[in-house]
């Protein structure tokens, strides 16, 4: 199973909850879920269509913000290895890795062994991180975090490559003769890159198989994918670029409960004609996300999406 770019089609994928719990967006049932919660919810977007579950990455979080972010976040090579066994056909995506944090050999001895158990369905999202405590806690330079993906993403783009011995020479990392089996079941991973910043938008444009914007809303986004292309092409760059966007959040039908001012919510007409307008700006994928009081409530949002308003994108 080699890496199809999502280009062609506009597809859609779900950030997993449970696996990360910031105030920001966790919902009340999430607290006590777990592990069935995951398996249940991942079978539900394997069966309707979505083209990932994504998962974040957070090694510690600091007192200072515990209180925003939580501390609950799972790693995401063991939960998308987890949800890689129980599910057929949607792709793993790490949204996404703060790779900075461990050397390239080690961050492709992990995804490479993803990618080979998965049967090639792992997306390598890739984003410079912003928790300065992580960094200095694991002995890594947060002012030049920035640089230090730059040049992780060149490493990576060699130990997750088809050579069984890769080679990569450069300021930070350098190694060569040092084999890694097995290697991934995809000729090449996907690396799309995370961050809205314009450092992280020229990353994605020089560096990346796609780009997941961070927060931007709708109104900003032609303007920056203007900016992608436009960079790409100053770049030489000539391999597609699949766009993502990070959609308002969504409830199919009419809510009996209060699901904030900026839910999408409506028949599925209605929010697929919300949604093409994204397909019209140049987005190939959109991250779906869901207001729900339970489980129950998520897949059946979930399962009423990939039959009622998919088909209409």
């Amino acid at each position: 199973m080699s890496a199809s770019p999502s280009n062609a089609t506009f597809t859609y994928g779900i950030q997993l909850p449970v696996q990360s719990q910031s105030t920001m967006y966790a919902e009340a049932w999430e607290a006590d879920a777990g592990p069935a919660d995951l398996v249940e919810i991942a079978r539900t977007a394997d069966r309707s269509g979505f083209d990932y579950v994504a998962s974040c990455d957070h090694v510690a979080i600091p007192r200072r913000l515990a209180a925003a972010m939580s501390t609950v976040w799972y790693d995401p090579v063991a939960t998308l290895g987890f949800l890689a066994g129980v599910t057929e056909r949607v792709r793993l995506l790490s949204h996404v890795a703060v790779v900075g944090l461990r050397h390239p050999l080690l961050t492709a001895k992990q995804y490479a062994t993803l990618d080979h158990l998965s049967g090639g369905r792992l997306i390598l999202g890739v984003g410079a991180g912003h928790v300065q405590e992580e960094f200095e806690v694991l002995g890594v330079d947060f002012e030049r975090r920035g640089a230090v993906l730059d040049e992780c993403v060149d490493a990576l783009r060699a130990a997750l490559g088809p050579d069984e011995f890769p080679t990569h020479h450069g300021k930070l990392y350098d190694f060569e003769g040092l084999g890694q089996l097995p290697r991934p079941t995809q000729e090449r991973v996907p690396v799309w890159v995370g961050g809205s910043s314009p450092a992280a938008v020229r990353r994605a444009a020089v560096r990346g198989d796609g780009w997941l914007p961070q927060g931007d809303p709708r109104d900003r986004l032609p303007e920056q994918i203007a900016r992608v292309r436009r960079l790409r092409e100053e770049a030489g760059v000539s391999d597609p670029l699949t766009v993502g966007a990070i959609t308002e959040p969504l409830y199919v039908g009419e809510p009996g409960w209060s699901v904030g001012r900026r839910t999408l919510t409506g028949a599925p007409e209605a929010l697929a004609e919300s949604l093409r307008a994204y397909r019209a700006m140049g987005v190939h994928q959109i991250q779906v996300r869901f207001r729900s009081r339970s489980r129950s409530e998520l897949t059946d949002q979930m399962a009423a999406f990939g039959v009622e308003v998919a088909p209409l994108l």
